[in-house]
């Protein structure tokens, strides 16, 4: 496993999105953005229920995400990893809402239908990239 150093942290938990790529049934690449964040020392990625990237990481739980920092996209960092951890109701609820408030400035994600359907990933990094300018 890898650690999330302070710098990765701090990207994870900025208004920066992440590109999170999966792997379809077929073999071949899935990519899809997103926002994400992290409870220090994994990925945390908010997802609807019938979304492509779910059913391929219910599947096969390796994901590579790629993000750029947003004000400096020559900050890089490159993290692969797996699934370990699907959570569901009030707690993926309220982590779309703290989502919604960094990317949105809303209190809670305005959609509250699709709200109910969503669920976080924990993702437990393996190998992280990082590249900084």
């Amino acid at each position: 496993m890898s650690k999330l150093d302070a710098s990765v942290q701090k990207l994870l938990q900025g208004k920066n999105f992440a590109f999170v790529s999966t792997v379809n049934g077929d073999g071949s690449p899935h990519v899809a953005p997103t926002w994400i964040d992290t409870d220090g020392d994994n990925v945390l990625v908010n997802t609807n229920v019938g979304t492509v990237k779910r059913r391929n990481m219910k599947r096969d739980p390796r994901v590579t995400l790629a993000l750029t920092e947003q004000t400096n996209p020559y900050n890089l960092v490159i993290i692969r990893g797996r699934v370990v951890e699907e959570i569901s109701g009030p707690k993926a609820t309220d982590q779309l809402d703290r989502l919604a408030k960094r990317y949105m400035g809303v209190e809670e994600f305005p959609d509250r239908k699709l709200a109910s359907k969503q669920v976080t990933l924990r993702i437990k990094p393996e190998r992280v990239f990082t590249r900084k300018a």
